[in-house]
């Protein structure tokens, strides 16, 4: 079960991330605003390497701006 794998480490990796910007203080908003500029880093330069990350790349890619901001907060709940 790689793609399970990868996408679990993802998580992880992600929620990590998450829980360093709420130790230094980070509002939930600014922690949103760092999601979606990361989320744009990546499907702009990174390739999928599994089924998950490549529904969010194509959902990040058809999202509007404000959906591109609820997308993000999703994410941070999912992986916080």
């Amino acid at each position: 079960m790689p793609n399970s794998k990868d996408w679990n480490d993802w998580k992880r990796t992600l929620g990590g991330a998450i829980d360093i910007g709420e130790t230094v203080g980070l509002s939930d908003k600014a922690i949103t605003k760092v999601a979606e500029k990361v989320g744009t880093y990546l499907a702009n330069h990174v390739d999928p390497r599994n089924p998950e990350e490549n529904l969010l790349k194509e959902m990040w890619n058809v999202a509007e701006s404000k959906d591109r901001e609820t997308l993000a907060r999703i994410i941070v709940k999912l992986t916080d």
